[in-house]
């Protein structure tokens, strides 16, 4: 039997509203309806027509790192996209013992075909070409930008972005960590700029930059895979300008789409996604938002 997740998740109770529309002869025309709009009224809890009927299949990839999931079985509940994938499976009507999982590699899980999967949670971020294959849920994650720097450097030992502000730092050009750096840093020497993010964990690694923006996903990637001695020093400010978001991914034109998303929205409205962030993205991976 799958583990339950942690207590708080398994209150998250199902709410269902529907909208009942009056129209009379006279009535303006009816606007077009937004994406999710009367879900709700067609979402009977725990009885959804689902690839398995009664049971909640959830996708994602294998192996499955921190601190998206926690240890060696995604279904344990444990990281930040395992506890929001059991928070909507709760609000869909579907506990943990009626949730199954399965291993679907990233690339296949948004290739166009039959799914093997009624939802599948791997850090996707909402493309409109991603869109032509799959659909995508409300997002449950608005993307953040981070720092990383040596473990011994000056800038590992930054606590606010005014400590970051004299040191050298760089960034992929053309991308949201550039804009995130200039925008929330705003460092007094001119960042350095890379063709790619390659070219910037080569030059932490040489010593040309303190330290670089990445996004946090990938920043937690490269910490723990690929530069050695190398920490995340902490989160930037959200961005005002440009947004990246995670969304749940569907089968193309999945009935589910609809309820999906409304339970994500439900759990964003609720405060339930920031606390899983706080929870798994800021205590438990250590990383503190700088100001």
């Amino acid at each position: 039997m799958t583990p339950s997740p942690r207590p708080f998740r398994r209150v998250l109770a199902y709410a269902a509203g529907a909208a009942v529309l009056a129209a009379t002869a006279c009535a303006p025309a009816e606007e077009p309806a937004e994406p999710g709009a009367g879900a709700a009224a067609e979402c009977a809890p725990g009885d959804l027509p689902t690839l398995n009927g009664g049971t909640l299949t959830i996708g994602t990839d294998s192996p499955a790192y921190p601190p998206w999931f926690v240890g060696d079985d995604p279904a344990n509940g444990e990281g930040f996209e395992s506890a929001v994938a059991y928070a909507v499976a709760d609000r869909l009507g579907y506990p943990a013992d009626r949730v199954q999982w399965t291993t679907v590699t990233f690339n296949n899980a948004i290739q166009p075909g039959p799914k093997a999967y009624d939802f599948d949670v791997n850090q996707f971020s909402v493309t409109e070409e991603r869109r032509a294959a799959v659909d995508f849920s409300a997002p449950y994650y608005d993307v953040r930008q981070a720092v990383v720097a040596p473990a011994d450097g000056e800038a590992a030992g930054a606590e606010s972005l005014a400590d970051l502000q004299g040191l050298t730092i760089g960034a992929q050009v053309g991308t949201t960590s550039y804009e995130a750096l200039v925008e929330s840093i705003d460092p007094d020497q001119e960042p350095l700029v890379f063709n790619n993010n390659d070219d910037a964990k080569q030059a932490l690694e040489n010593g040309q930059v303190d330290a670089v923006v990445l996004d946090l996903p990938t920043a937690f990637y490269v910490t723990s895979a690929e530069l050695e001695d190398a920490a995340v020093v902490g989160q930037l400010p959200q961005s005002d300008t440009a947004v990246e978001q995670f969304g749940l991914v569907l089968d193309l034109d999945s009935p589910l789409t609809d309820c999906v998303s409304a339970a994500v929205d439900a759990l964003r409205e609720e405060g339930v996604l920031a606390d899983l962030e706080q929870e798994w993205l800021t205590e438990a991976a250590d990383v503190p938002e700088l100001s």
